[in-house]
């Protein structure tokens, strides 16, 4: 189970442990973590589940594909440490991973 720590716009951290496979979208939802909306349940179709990942954890990532970067263009304030975070399945490489949740998810 890898612990992954959600940091939000205010500098609030939430730790949770996650199931291996699930995706990061999954992990911070049955974890009640502010900020995650999540409003299309994980199929890639809102963006409401954006998070900035930091380096070095990009490196640990697969790399977006087209429907996901597509999607984020249309999210506030893209970065390019954005993801969402339904397209991020877990693994043992993610063990300590650290996110930050944007301001906003619209």
């Amino acid at each position: 189970m890898p612990k992954i720590t959600f940091i939000q716009h205010d500098g609030a951290t939430f730790v949770v442990d996650a199931r291996l496979g699930q995706s990061l979208m999954e992990a911070a939802v049955q974890n009640n973590v502010p900020g995650i909306d999540a409003d299309c349940g994980g199929a890639c179709a809102c963006g409401t589940c954006q998070v900035h990942v930091q380096a070095p954890w990009q490196e640990a990532l697969t790399l977006p594909g087209a429907t996901e970067t597509e999607m984020l263009s249309f999210t506030s304030d893209p970065q390019p440490s954005s993801r969402l975070a339904c397209q991020i399945t877990l693994d043992e490489r993610h063990e300590g991973l650290v996110v930050r949740v944007p301001t906003h998810q619209h």
